[in-house]
């Protein structure tokens, strides 16, 4: 730690890393549990999830162990003026954001900056300071069209980080390119 005595490291509360992890309606969706699973191995690291609707087609919430909040809570959340914002407050609690995966229909509202669900509101008001990650996760055919590019580039000059695609053989039985 900087600044402090050598000695006097171990008493230094070690202050936790904020993941916050968005998780969106394509079928990678599936493998969330095991997203969190992995991010929780690692040491002074907090991590919570957000989820779209249709994202909670393809995981079981009950394998979460971490919260997890939808568009209801943003709703139950605020009751008045003074209240809190859920997508404020996410966004204020992370230090970082992962978006894994992200489908082409969140892709593509985030691109135009349409915010209608609890992700998209953290998502457009997002801390620029800090680093958003984003792993596209579509149909080949989807990811080849034309339009998936520019959205794609559209997020990287807002400053975000792609995480590449994989290439593997899809759920629906297509082999990616």
């Amino acid at each position: 730690e900087p600044g402090s005595p050598a000695g006097n490291s171990s008493s230094v509360a070690q202050e936790k890393f904020r993941v916050l992890v968005g998780v969106t309606g394509s079928v990678a969706a599936l493998k969330l549990p095991l997203l969190v699973a992995e991010l929780l191995k690692i040491p002074g690291l907090e991590v919570k999830v957000v989820t779209t609707e249709r994202a909670k087609h393809f995981y079981n919430a009950q394998e979460i162990p971490v919260t997890l909040y939808g568009d209801e809570e943003e709703w139950q959340l605020w009751k008045g003026r003074s209240d809190p914002v859920l997508h404020i407050e996410l966004r204020r609690w992370a230090d970082l954001m992962v978006v894994a995966p992200l489908d082409a229909n969140t892709l593509a509202k985030v691109a135009n900056g349409i915010c209608d669900n609890l992700l998209t509101c953290v998502i457009r008001a997002w801390d620029l300071s800090k680093p958003l990650l984003f792993c596209p996760a579509m149909n080949t055919a989807m990811w080849e069209h034309p339009i998936t590019a520019r959205h794609v580039e559209q997020l990287k000059a807002f400053g975000y980080t792609e995480i590449p695609c994989v290439v593997k053989k899809l759920v629906c039985g297509d082999e990616g390119q």
